[in-house]
């Protein structure tokens, strides 16, 4: 049954953790009717490859949780779940209540994940003008080019361009955010300021300017309980597996406005998970990984947890302090210091070069699948009712 997608490869977390610990490593165990074998196959046979998938991801080293590859492997998943999902509905099309209301509320809670793609997408593009900027320091700072006193004060204005941009996007309270014009512009008081400003963030946000990724998590865990036994028992098990991809599809929503800056990223959302299922094991210990890379000083007020960001934020410090201790003519020793800072900088660089423009086509399949499925989801429903 499994179908592979080969996809183009400081937040308040309190309340998502109280209710997420409650997680055990239990084995699932749940009365499926006898006289359908092959259904009772199918949802034991998803409710195993959830939980492996999310074993394969748990497993990475710190070095690769949340960075953009990650990402990508979890989006990965979930479109991988999305299918298999899809698949189990089509072949027990013949089923009705209460199936039809939990796939229903299931297809009406993933729509509120269309607003979260879109301003993950449009954190993407921010990071993408970080990435530009980090390109007119490495021109500056070529190599082939001897340092001069030009190419130094050329690197130091893009990075202090990088700073402001990086710092305005680490402001993410909801009275502020209410108050930033459609070009993310705020007035400021130093005129060099609003100039760098009005040429770093010239995308538009395809969110209102009023939204919030914690109140659209919410909405999106709102209501969310597991099935009842007399639902699992009328649906054949059915009800399971809706929880099930429920639920992934809430931890991939967090986890993305965990990442990727966005607006109001205050993580406040409820997720409980009885410790009756076995995917609750490998997604409660990326949970707490999560947790604590959130809680190291260095990451607090982070505008995002993607590694990536934390690359670049924690070279261009280290590059800006180097460069405002450089006196002409400049040492073949501090010259090589910069030369090694620079080198740090091209390898994010490159990270961001390869990866982000992958990463923003399986956000928009994302999107678009959930749009599909649930057109397809809900079509199903009411034929079967005719």
């Amino acid at each position: 049954m499994r179908t592979d997608y080969h996809g183009s490869s400081s937040p308040n977390f309190t309340n998502f953790g109280r209710s997420i610990l409650s997680m055990k490593r239990d084995p699932v165990v749940h009365s499926i009717d006898p006289e359908t074998p092959n259904q009772s196959t199918e949802v034991d046979a998803f409710q195993r490859q959830v939980t492996q998938r999310f074993h394969d991801l748990s497993a990475v080293d710190s070095h690769e949780l949340l960075s953009v590859s990650w990402i990508s492997k979890l989006l990965d998943v979930f479109l991988c779940c999305q299918e298999e999902f899809k698949a189990i509905l089509f072949n027990n099309k013949s089923a009705k209540q209460p199936l039809d209301k939990l796939v229903s509320d299931y297809y009406e809670r993933s729509v509120k994940g269309l607003d979260v793609c879109n301003a993950i997408r449009d954190g993407i593009e921010q990071i993408r003008q970080w990435q530009k900027q980090l390109e007119i320091v490495l021109c500056a700072l070529d190599y082939k080019k001897s340092l001069g006193e030009g190419q130094i004060r050329r690197a130091k204005k893009g990075l202090i361009d990088l700073a402001i941009g990086m710092l305005d996007e680490k402001d993410t309270s909801t009275a502020n955010i209410a108050h930033r014009n459609r070009s993310f512009g705020r007035y400021q008081k130093d005129s060099q300021r609003v100039n760098s400003l009005k040429n770093f963030r010239s995308l538009s946000w395809s969110v209102s300017r009023s939204w919030s990724a914690s109140k659209q998590l919410q909405a999106i865990g709102n209501n969310f309980f597991p099935p009842k036994a007399n639902e699992i028992a009328a649906t054949n098990g059915l009800a399971l597996v809706v929880y099930t991809m429920s639920c992934v599809f809430l931890f991939v929503m967090w986890a993305l406005v965990a990442a990727i800056p966005c607006q109001d990223r205050g993580l406040q959302s409820h997720f409980n998970i009885p410790k009756t299922f076995v995917w609750g094991a490998p997604i409660l210990s990326l949970h707490e990984r999560v947790l604590d890379e959130a809680k190291k000083r260095e990451r607090r007020n982070s505008c995002g947890l993607l590694k990536e960001i934390f690359a670049i934020e924690k070279a261009a410090n280290f590059m800006n302090e180097l460069i405002d201790s450089i006196q002409f003519p400049i040492g073949v020793d501090k010259e090589e210091e910069v030369r090694k800072r620079a080198n740090e900088l091209r390898v994010v660089h490159g990270s961001l070069k390869i990866g982000l423009d992958p990463l923003e086509k399986q956000v928009r399949e994302v999107f678009h699948r959930i749009v599909k499925s649930r057109t397809e989801g809900l079509d199903l429903i009411a034929r079967g009712h005719e």
